[in-house]
């Protein structure tokens, strides 16, 4: 009997490569996210070369009450969930007092509260049938606080730390979670965050969504914890726990700026 993956976030960037990476491993699918045209278009390549099925959610995950309708039209359905990929977020780029609260607020519901609620739901259900895997895609950024990108580091920061203690407490249990914290990556991220003109992605090449996701779904398959793809990404992330707090800031405002 095929397992099914639940992917939020999955009409562009990271969800899509890891739908196709799902379906050619013959798992069925649940595909979440707002735009449905696109969430519809994936599912008819995904369908014509996989042969596996696709379900489509157009969702809109900053809306807890949304995030509820997920699982509970999949259990209306009979359908379990047995990997699920958090994958849904966005950031913003400048200074937190000039932000718009509107856009900070969601970005929280979706980054952390959409997240968790997904979490809590499906893993109660994974628990009980003694297998899932769940991969938070979490970020560089979770390993420091961030300005010109406060309220989204912090969110990575959160998302990292539960599903660590997550991890710790399912030990034994047959569910796993894995964080996976890409740094800058060629997806629409950036545009979506006005980061074009940051030192930190400006005339660099950086890796492709699909590498990126290849390396974390093989790290959730195999269990891992915490896992960080490019080696001065993963240096930088764990390096950076040994410096003084206040350097910390400066070199992060000092990559960020324009």
């Amino acid at each position: 009997m095929k397992k099914t993956a639940l992917i939020t976030g999955a009409s562009s960037g990271f969800g899509v490569e890891f739908a196709k990476l799902f379906a050619k491993d013959q798992h069925n699918l649940v595909l979440v996210a707002r735009s449905n045209d696109k969430l519809q278009s994936l599912a008819k390549e995904i369908t014509q070369q996989y042969q596996v099925e696709v379900l489509v959610m157009s969702k809109d995950l900053s809306d807890m009450t949304q995030v509820q309708s997920v699982y509970d039209e999949l259990k209306a359905k009979n359908i379990n969930i047995d990997f699920l990929v958090n994958n849904a977020g966005f950031g913003d780029f400048g200074n937190f007092d000039e932000a718009e609260w509107s856009k900070l607020e969601q970005m929280i519901d979706l980054n952390i509260k959409s997240l968790t609620k997904l979490s809590y739901l499906f893993v109660q259900d994974m628990k009980k049938r003694g297998f899932g895997k769940i991969l938070h895609v979490a970020s560089t950024a979770a390993f420091q606080p961030g300005p010109t990108m406060a309220v989204y580091y912090a969110t990575k920061a959160f998302v990292l730390f539960l599903g660590e203690a997550m991890s710790n407490e399912l030990a034994k249990t047959g569910v796993t979670v894995t964080n996976l914290c890409p740094g800058p990556a060629a997806t629409g991220f950036q545009a979506a965050a006005d980061l074009g003109e940051s030192k930190l992605v400006k005339g660099k090449k950086l890796p492709t969504a699909k590498e990126i996701a290849i390396f974390g779904y093989k790290k959730m398959n195999k269990g891992s914890l915490t896992v960080v793809p490019g080696f001065m990404n993963w240096v930088n992330a764990f390096a950076i726990r040994f410096l003084p707090r206040g350097l910390v800031l400066k070199m992060v405002r000092s990559v960020q700026d324009k």
